[in-house]
């Protein structure tokens, strides 16, 4: 019981630090793209159904804008909401990155941690990325429901690969892990039924480019924090950890 109750404290910890972090980076990074996006929004109609897959911090969500949507205002409220919606997923995503670390033997540090949330970005971040890029406002984009399927397969295939590589070895493994990674992307994301965009691509490469490095840098402190802070509290790893480091 108290490892259960040192993990749980390990990943409160590192999902606060880093979800604040990640909170203070979006209101300079993501934030006023959005805003710039949202004003193209409201000028192209009234009435805007807009899903952004999962991104593996904060930055997917569903947008439903219409004439009676509710919105936090701009400034302190938005990134107190942003704030605590960033802590709570970083928590939830510190909570899987430490039991699967623990499962392979727990992490021995802070550079064991960083490995992690390096893993932790590849897999809720860069490969869903790569077919699902983070979207804007009115965008265009493919129905909801199939965008979450391909999203939870690559999640699911992509981390998948990655254990078989760093933990089975061998080269058999090891293709049979670079298989799975790259399957979800050779079946393919769905796509949106047009190209059509009230975005300009300037805008949307700008706000690909900002959510990608604020979920590497919310990935790395993740890791980092829980790496060091399970090592202070749990005390020091065993078994097939070691071989991350």
């Amino acid at each position: 019981m108290t490892l259960f109750r040192n993990v749980v404290f390990v990943a409160a910890l590192a999902g606060l630090l880093a979800g604040l972090v990640l909170a203070a980076l979006q209101s300079f990074a993501t934030v006023p793209l959005i805003i710039e996006a949202e004003a193209f929004e409201n000028a192209g109609g009234p009435l805007h159904d807009h899903g952004d897959a999962p991104s593996g911090a904060a930055d997917g969500s569903l947008h439903e804008h219409g004439e009676d949507a509710w919105a936090p205002s701009d400034g302190f409220e938005r990134f107190a909401f942003s704030g605590v919606v960033n802590v709570v997923t970083g928590i939830g995503f510190a909570l899987l990155l430490v039991v699967a670390s623990e499962m392979a033997g727990g992490m021995a540090g802070w550079r064991q941690g960083l490995m992690w949330g390096l893993a932790g970005f590849g897999v809720f971040t860069l490969a869903p990325g790569l077919g699902l890029p983070p979207e804007l406002p009115a965008m265009p984009a493919a129905d909801l429901l199939d965008r979450q399927t391909w999203w939870l397969a690559t999640v699911i295939a992509t981390a998948t690969g990655l254990a078989l590589i760093a933990f089975k070895g061998g080269l058999t493994w090891s293709l049979a892990g670079l298989a799975l990674i790259a399957a979800p992307h050779l079946f393919g994301a769905p796509q949106p039924p047009t190209g059509d965009s009230l975005i300009p691509a300037g805008l949307h490469r700008q706000f690909m480019i900002a959510a990608t490095l604020t979920s590497l840098i919310f990935w790395t402190v993740l890791g980092a924090v829980a790496g060091a802070a399970r090592r202070r509290f749990v005390g020091a790893a065993s078994g097939l950890s070691g071989s991350l480091a």
